[in-house]
């Protein structure tokens, strides 16, 4: 068997036959499932850089009284155009906006803007107040008190992992970003909803929840009766727990009256899906681009 190799942190911990791991440390390693992490997580910066020298217009935003809140903005040429906003995954302690603009092309080419957001990280910044500020970035955007140059008429969201969680969070925050009327979709690929079995697991190390905060802060302790229309995509090759969280989150979302599409992609995992998210010619790309471009 392998384990987790402690020189690395979060997501990207490598595994070595010497090191001890637990079942559970397993289940919540996306990177067990892979032979090629380094390259993906490359892939995401390239692609980003490239994304930040190709496209005519790129603007970093203040969204927040916090230095980390701060979105990477490529605003189509239609103002009103719809807007993307990407949360970046890394287990609330890894990665960074810089790294998270890699759709940005995709979306430009579809009419769409597009918004990576950047947020504190673990251990200087606890998990409350991770989920707590990028809520309040989310709600600063779409509320217009984020200086934007542009005007969108709707706003999607859009999470990888971590950022499904947060994303998922600021849905569901008490001060009402969703009730605003202003989010017309999220997409959530591969998160993880129920935090408890992340306090057993070497997650935790970076991010120090008691059961309290890992309770307040799971989504599916506090599902409301319904949530914007929702893409919920996983990879086929993911751990066992990830696919069982996906599961139950779209059950529960569905059982508020949500409308979900849940999307269980063959061929992906954890850390090639986010790739797919506004190309036309996968399955969750067309998905999320049925619902931004043709309200389908």
């Amino acid at each position: 068997m392998t384990a987790p190799d402690t020189a690395r942190t979060g997501l990207d911990r490598e595994y070595s036959p010497s090191a001890r791991v637990t079942d559970l440390d397993r289940e919540y390693s996306p990177s067990s499932r892979v032979t090629d992490l380094d390259v993906h997580l490359a892939r995401y910066a390239t692609d980003s850089a490239r994304a930040r020298a190709a496209l005519p217009v790129h603007l970093d935003v203040p969204c927040g009284p916090l230095p980390e809140q701060r979105l990477d903005l490529f605003p189509a040429p239609d103002p009103h155009a719809p807007l993307f906003v990407f949360v970046h995954g890394g287990y609330w302690q890894e990665l960074s906006k810089s790294e998270a603009a890699f759709a940005a092309r995709d979306f430009l080419a579809a009419g769409i803007s597009f918004g990576a957001l950047g947020y504190g990280l673990a251990p200087r910044h606890s998990l409350r107040a991770i989920t707590a500020a990028v809520s309040d970035s989310l709600r600063r955007i779409c509320t217009g008190r984020s200086p934007l140059p542009i005007a969108p008429q709707a706003v999607h969201l859009g999470g990888h992992s971590a950022g499904a969680h947060l994303v998922a969070s600021a849905l569901l925050d008490a001060d009402g970003l969703h009730p605003s009327g202003t989010i017309t979709s999220a997409t959530l690929i591969s998160g993880v909803y129920d935090l408890e079995p992340l306090r057993h697991t070497y997650v935790n190390d970076a991010l120090g929840m008691d059961a309290d905060e890992a309770r307040d802060c799971s989504p599916l302790h506090r599902m409301p009766t319904r949530l914007p229309r929702l893409v919920v995509a996983l990879g086929e090759n993911e751990t066992d727990a990830f696919t069982a969280q996906h599961h139950q989150f779209v059950g529960a979302a569905r059982a508020g009256g949500t409308e979900v599409t849940d999307l269980v992609v063959p061929g992906r995992h954890h850390f090639d899906l986010p790739f797919d998210l506004a190309d036309p010619d996968t399955v969750l790309g067309a998905a999320v681009l049925g619902i931004l471009c043709n309200g389908r």
